[in-house]
């Protein structure tokens, strides 16, 4: 049988197309990130998806917790933005292809998914031209050997969604190496100081590691993030694994970056979600 591979639908675009080029943009982002250590066991982290000019440089606070981990499988939970769909969506078999290469899917991981998640169904075509997974994958690329991924793609976030998600995560086994990953840009096209006093309530909610205050208030106002149900899963779904503290790492917005417009600009956020009470520093 044919192996599945779904292609890169943004390189060359929102990223370099070219893996010298793609290696030498991110070890520069890479660089700018303080040697500083998240306490205890990694169990999540939040990144951002837009064009690296832009979120490269928050998103790699993110990606150096990484750095030194091998053979990991990493669950990537993000919003759908070009196809709109009920439940969640995974591409349960075959690979993720970059300009860095191909990243195998954990199939066993996604057939569990799959099995107990009432609304996690193997659908590829939500896949097909969305960003905001490819985003996260050449940097996991670029700093995990042995990487695996399960990619999953939310339809509406709503509330009973996110605990859908939630509750499947939860029945998936906790002895495996699992990092999650949640995709999600912040408010968007706010004049910097409208973005900012926006974005710091979401930052606020995510380092307090308080998922219900997030989905509430994504429920009032659904411009905080284009990712939040990813974000509260992803929170709610790291504490039933163990973590306890959440380490906003950056926060930014695009008009920190790229051609400086301060008039109209997306927030970003990277931050890790760990367990303290046990060993192993990021």
């Amino acid at each position: 049988m044919a192996t599945s591979v779904r292609r890169p639908a943004v390189a060359g675009t929102w990223y370099p197309g070219e893996a010298a080029s793609l290696r030498a943009e991110m070890d520069q982002y890479l660089a700018g990130v303080p040697e500083t250590a998240v306490p205890g066991r990694l169990v999540a982290l939040i990144a951002p998806h837009a064009g690296f000019r832009y979120s490269g440089p928050v998103a790699a606070h993110s990606y150096a917790r990484l750095r030194g981990r091998h053979d990991l499988t990493v669950v990537l939970v993000g919003p759908s933005h070009r196809m709109h769909f009920e439940g969640v969506s995974v591409w349960g078999r075959g690979v993720f292809a970059t300009p860095l290469g191909e990243i195998p899917i954990d199939a066993d991981l996604a057939d569990v998914l799959i099995a107990v998640g009432e609304n996690v169904r193997d659908d590829r075509r939500p896949h097909l031209e969305e960003h905001s997974l490819e985003m996260q994958l050449p940097f996991l690329q670029h700093v995990v050997p042995g990487l695996r991924v399960v990619p999953l793609l939310m339809g509406s976030q709503s509330r009973q969604e996110v605990e859908s998600l939630d509750r499947a995560l939860a029945r998936t086994s906790r002895e495996r190496d699992v990092v999650l990953v949640a995709s999600s840009d912040l408010s968007h096209y706010h004049p910097a100081a409208v973005a900012n006093e926006l974005d710091a309530r979401v930052v606020g909610d995510v380092g307090r590691l308080d998922p219900e205050a997030l989905m509430d208030r994504l429920e009032g106002f659904h411009g905080h993030a284009c990712g939040g149900g990813p974000m509260v899963v992803v929170m709610k779904a790291a504490r039933g694994r163990g973590a306890d503290r959440a380490t906003v790492l950056r926060y930014a917005d695009s008009g920190d970056a790229g051609e400086h417009d301060k008039s109209r600009v997306v927030g970003y956020l990277a931050a890790a979600l760990s367990a303290t009470g046990e060993e192993g520093t990021t």
